[in-house]
């Protein structure tokens, strides 16, 4: 879901969202927890990245980034604090 632009994540959106993927695809792909980002890294072919989202979110080194389109939209999921907790 991508929010226009003054709008922000609460939790009728957020429940919408996991409602969305509960509907669509098995509880256990429901997310614990949401969060709003300005962008998320996509390849040069416009596929969304999750696997390099989890390294840097595990402190782990990103393989390929040449791959990505945007890989400054990283640097964003270093040290979240709405994952550290």
């Amino acid at each position: 879901m991508v929010l226009r632009d003054g709008s922000e994540l609460d939790t009728v959106p957020v429940q919408k969202i996991r409602t969305q993927i509960r509907a669509n695809t098995t509880p256990r792909h429901v997310p614990a927890k949401v969060i709003a980002v300005p962008e998320l890294p996509r390849t040069v072919s416009g596929k969304i990245t999750e696997l390099a989202v989890r390294d840097v979110i595990h402190g782990r080194p990103v393989k390929n980034t040449s791959a990505l389109a945007n890989p400054d939209a990283l640097e964003h999921f270093r040290c979240l604090p709405q994952l550290l907790a």
